[in-house]
């Protein structure tokens, strides 16, 4: 872990250094014009994703390379290291409450089994196919909820983080969408959104439907239109296509790895598979109801069977044909995470060459990126960014 800690010193000093010489300048330059000096989520005369810059850095989860996932003190620490755009995935609470967790199981993000009223609520049930074991967001009430606190899901590989367990609970969506309105009155610009629709099939099944309850927030908070600071996203494409018909914001349809099928298709017998969606017909059918695609970074260059990467695909030349942009995930600073040839020593908790993989993704042309360490997406997405001369 020594290595590691150093390494992440190091990162989050430039990072600071770089905001004081004002290499955030672009990305909040680019919003504030965009959204021309506005501080909420904004009117019908700002910009749109389309102003955002390229490559956009997205923080995942916030900035879970730091702080424990989905809590504000993860989404407020992403803008300070200058995240573009901030992740919440949504699940459902028993009374139809939408919360920020990344799954419904919260057994590995929260001190539930520290807390004895609620041992007997440890299941197993089947999620999307998969058996699980655990405590469920859909077996609380809010209430029951709130007595929670956050806590680092993968302690081993990021056991600093665990400096902060329990420092948060768990927000609700309203709680993020408050606190997004507040951070832009406070930072003069808008504060952009990235937000997942966990499993809906799922818990559409369970009487607990997630797109109407979220457009309703939406629509509460100004976050409805074409031009809203936010972006929508889901592993099932029936969902993007439920809440296209809800509201207006840009859409994203999440992609994961080649061989398998989305949850929604298997319910429904679609025999299509994810590598039927990245073909050039896939996309086209896509891009009747989404702005954007969000690909597993495989997908753009698969990894060889010694983990390093292979020959890119076509990808990113074809999602951009049909106008489509490209937010692949995750791009993370450790060895463990890291294609094999940007490994650094042996621990897998240690930092390895993180801006050499960030570069090669850049370099083929994607829009924006999912990270969960923004300063380090962001000092090595500036260098592509407009106006500016790639470093060697």
């Amino acid at each position: 872990m020594t290595q590691g800690g150093a390494a992440r010193r190091t990162v989050l000093g430039a990072a600071v250094l770089a905001a004081g010489a004002g290499i955030t300048g672009t990305a909040a330059g680019t919003a504030a014009a965009a959204g021309s000096g506005a501080a909420g989520s904004g009117g019908g005369h700002e910009g749109g994703y389309r102003d955002l810059p390229v490559p956009l850095i997205i923080g995942h989860r916030g900035s879970s390379g730091y702080r424990p996932e989905h809590t504000l003190g993860s989404y407020r620490l992403a803008l300070d290291l200058g995240a573009d755009v901030i992740e919440q995935d949504l699940v459902p609470t028993k009374d139809g409450h939408l919360v920020c967790r990344h799954e419904n199981e919260i057994g590995g993000t929260t001190d539930v089994a520290d807390h004895p009223a609620f041992a007997s609520r440890r299941t197993t049930k089947s999620v999307d196919g998969v058996s699980v074991t655990g405590w469920f967001t859909e077996d609380f009430t809010l209430a029951e909820l709130k007595t929670l606190r956050a806590k680092e899901r993968i302690p081993a590989v990021r056991q600093r983080n665990t400096l902060y367990d329990g420092r948060w609970d768990v927000p609700t969506f309203e709680e993020v969408l408050r606190w997004a309105d507040q951070e832009g009155r406070r930072r003069g610009k808008r504060v952009w959104l990235h937000v997942e629709t966990k499993h809906p099939s799922y818990f559409r099944a369970l009487g607990l439907g997630l797109e109407e309850p979220l457009a309703k927030l939406l629509r509460r908070y100004g976050r409805d239109g074409r031009n809203a600071p936010l972006f929508l996203q889901s592993f099932e494409p029936s969902s993007i296509q439920r809440l296209s018909r809800l509201v207006s914001a840009p859409r994203v349809v999440l992609l994961s790895a080649a061989n398998t099928r989305p949850w929604d298709f298997e319910l429904a017998k679609d025999p299509r598979t994810v590598a039927d969606l990245v073909t050039p017909e896939g996309l086209t059918w896509i891009a009747g109801f989404a702005q954007g695609i969000g690909p597993t970074l495989d997908l753009i260059v698969p990894r060889e069977a010694d983990g390093k990467l292979g020959t890119p695909t076509t990808l990113v030349r074809d999602a951009h044909a049909q106008r489509l942009v490209l937010h692949p995930y995750t791009a993370r600073n450790e060895n463990t995470f890291l294609p094999a040839e940007y490994r650094k020593g042996a621990d897998p908790a240690a930092y390895g060459d993180a801006f050499g993989a960030f570069r090669r993704y850049f370099e083929l042309g994607v829009d924006g990126i999912f990270t969960d360490n923004p300063d380090t997406g962001l000092l090595a997405a500036e260098t592509f960014r407009p106006g500016r001369v790639p470093r060697p």
